[in-house]
């Protein structure tokens, strides 16, 4: 009996301390499941560790002893950084949305998909023998910058309340959407071995990198499609330095790698004239850097792959 109130107390304090917690970290997406399915994943297993019966992620907000958000949607088949908000850190997401992101996106020429990947049907098939290194590299130039660019139709934009992709596995019509302003803040080649090249990309939010290969390869006089994706990084959190792989979804690693929420101005030091001070600190965790994003799209409704 006394051991199992020890577990009680401890389950009780382990929960308390998972939900005291607030602001954002980077988790590693792996390719297969997508975004939402590794978000509940990583909450199930904080949920369990904290000692809650048959966790259920999926249940509705009010109903979750923990509040967990994700900062912008990798499609299925990619991998690389997922930047998680806990507690208040949810907040902090929406700036992580329409932020910068960085990918390295693999394409082959040759071939176009219905959705504009490796995971979707082949619709059409092109010559690429004419296509060289320098032809793609000046090609390049034309995407950077602001441009505007049409999001695919397999995306997690929606119509009505639904998402595109659900509506077209459904055997729903859809429209494309109309081009939208995007920012690609640097593009370049770093290998090209016919039929596949790839490239390093940075971008602002709502920038899709199925859209930019796609369009690539039709200003090539040909076709191509992304064979390979990964979000190297998002903000401050690089796939390098920050991510947390599954096997560290842990209370104790995910408090070490948290970084807080900065301070509401109630909370932060005023000057002699009663205005807030700045605070550096806190700036860098709220404005994420100007260098990077690429292919989400908002599921969520602004940043996609």
């Amino acid at each position: 009996m006394a051991a199992t109130g020890a577990n009680v107390v401890q389950n009780v304090s382990s929960l308390s301390k998972l939900q005291s917690l607030n602001g954002i970290c980077a988790i590693y997406k792996k390719c297969g499941p997508t975004s939402a399915d590794v978000l509940n994943n990583f909450k199930e297993k904080l949920l369990k560790e904290a000692g809650v019966k048959n966790p259920n992620p999926r249940k509705r907000k009010k109903q979750q002893p923990l509040k967990i958000g994700h900062g912008g949607t990798l499609d299925s088949a990619a991998s690389g950084v997922l930047v998680v908000g806990i507690g208040d850190g949810t907040k902090m997401l929406t700036t992580m949305l329409a932020g910068s992101k960085k990918y390295t996106a693999v394409g082959e020429l040759g071939k176009a998909t219905d959705t504009l990947d490796a995971t979707g049907a082949l619709v059409q098939e092109k010559s690429y023998d004419h296509v060289t290194r320098e032809a793609l590299e000046e090609h390049l130039q034309k995407f950077t910058g602001d441009i505007m660019q049409v999001p695919p139709l397999y995306s997690a934009l929606k119509k009505d309340g639904k998402r595109l992709s659900v509506l077209l596995k459904q055997g729903h019509e859809v429209e494309a959407k109309p081009a939208r302003p995007v920012t690609v803040y640097s593009l370049a080649l770093t290998a090209f071995t016919p039929p596949l090249f790839t490239l390093d990309i940075e971008c602002g939010g709502g920038f899709y990198v199925r859209s930019l290969v796609d369009d690539l390869g039709k200003a090539l006089s040909s076709c191509a499609h992304v064979r390979e994706l990964v979000r190297t990084k998002q903000g401050q959190f690089t796939l390098d330095e920050h991510m947390l792989k599954e096997e560290q979804w842990t209370l104790q690693d995910i408090t070490a790698a948290l970084q807080p929420c900065p301070p509401s101005d109630k909370q932060q030091p005023q000057g002699p004239n009663g205005k807030v001070k700045p605070n550096n600190d806190s700036k860098a965790l709220s404005q994420p850097s100007s260098t990077e994003q690429a292919e989400d799209g908002t599921e969520e409704a602004n940043s996609r792959d």
